[in-house]
């Protein structure tokens, strides 16, 4: 099956060259931990999909502005198209540093007494940054996972984090343009959107669901949705370039 063209990047996108861009942020960097983790790299933009190093990651936060809210959990699974090492994965709860809410402990059921001896982000750190070197990120909705861990970077270190990533939620998207918002005839004979949330996404491709909000358990539903996503389009060949940012 050929790749739909609204899954490929438009002749005017601009593909990052993430290779560049990690190379001059080793260079740039005034931390020693960020420069190893920029030294690693990444695969060139033209390395086939199947061929390339994926982390799927998830955190779990206190709310859903990373100006206000914190970390408080973390889950990486690493895998590629043909195979998860779940027994590669990692999880971790830290305590944040703000104040959990009732409205967050109902998501992610991360109570008060789970983080009281939980280490802070800063202790978990180096592990974290090493298993993320050389790896293409892969998220469903990168707002949170981009956006909480530069925060929480310019918090611990006063610099950002920089890295590649897919995002399954944009990729389900761009292969329902146009469907997921129905026009006004739609509406009105009741037609719903079609929803790209991580548990209805993967319903759509026979996956199985499992217990929503828990950062290990969502980073392997990510890992299967990519999975699914690449071999329902027959796209294994697909260069990494056309679906990073």
């Amino acid at each position: 099956m050929s790749l739909p063209e609204s899954l490929r990047k438009t002749s005017h996108a601009v593909i990052p060259d993430w290779p560049r861009i990690l190379g001059d942020l080793a260079e740039s960097t005034r931390d020693e931990r960020l420069a190893r983790f920029y030294r690693a790299g990444t695969v060139s933009a033209d390395t086939p999909l199947e061929q390339v190093p994926l982390l799927a990651l998830d955190v779990e936060t206190t709310g859903l502005d990373s100006q206000r809210d914190s970390i408080v959990s973390l889950g990486l699974v690493p895998f590629n198209l043909h195979r998860i090492r779940c027994g590669a994965a990692k999880y971790w709860v830290v305590k944040p540093v703000c104040e959990l809410s009732s409205q967050s402990v109902t998501f992610h059921h991360i109570t008060h007494s789970d983080i009281r001896d939980a280490p802070p982000l800063v202790n978990v750190l180096d592990e974290l940054l090493a298993a993320m070197a050389g790896k293409v990120m892969v998220v469903h909705y990168r707002r949170i996972e981009r956006g909480f861990l530069d925060q929480a970077m310019r918090q611990l270190v006063g610099e950002g984090l920089h890295f590649p990533l897919i995002d399954t939620m944009q990729l389900e998207a761009r292969l329902h343009l146009g469907k997921h918002r129905p026009g006004w005839f739609d509406r009105l004979l009741g037609k719903k959107p079609v929803s790209i949330r991580l548990a209805d996404t993967r319903l759509r491709y026979g996956l199985p669901l499992y217990q929503a909000h828990h950062a290990l358990t969502d980073a392997l539903a990510t890992a299967e949705l990519l999975q699914a996503q690449v071999a329902s389009l027959d796209a294994a060949q697909i260069a990494v370039g056309e679906l990073w940012q």
